[in-house]
């Protein structure tokens, strides 16, 4: 459980508040010029580092107001607090975060040897019906 310091109200349980994405994404000046293409990239593509990244956050059963974050996506260490339409403050370590979600340790699901192994395991190849789609 997260203990996160509200600007206004002092530290609260994270069950008090909400996400709001990420922080300091600016909205297009001109929305109605923008291409389908544009548009979704502006809706939906955000950044999703591994380390400092910069939040958003509304205290949603305290004082209800939005405030950012600079939080570590890997151990949750929250670096600061701010005010919305304040600059991003400088994080207190050096480097640009890391991008991207799968973790490349040796013991990883995902890469590494800790999976299941398939060496006993019978898979049989099966080939779809006719008329099915891929």
């Amino acid at each position: 459980m997260l203990l996160i310091p509200c600007p206004n109200c002092g530290p609260r349980d994270e069950t008090e508040f909400h996400y709001g994405g990420q922080a300091h994404v600016p909205y297009p000046e001109n929305p109605y010029e923008l291409s389908d293409t544009e548009w979704s990239r502006y809706l939906f593509y955000r950044e999703n580092p591994k380390g400092i990244f910069a939040e958003r956050w509304v205290h949603s059963t305290g004082c209800r107001q939005w405030f950012n974050m600079l939080r570590d996506t890997v151990t949750y260490d929250i670096q600061a607090v701010y005010p919305m339409g304040v600059p991003r403050p400088d994080s207190s370590r050096d480097g640009a975060p890391e991008t991207g979600t799968a973790s490349t340790a040796p013991d990883s699901t995902t890469t590494g040897s800790a999976g299941p192994s398939i060496s006993t395991t019978s898979i049989q190849s099966t080939t779809a019906p006719e008329g099915a789609t891929k």
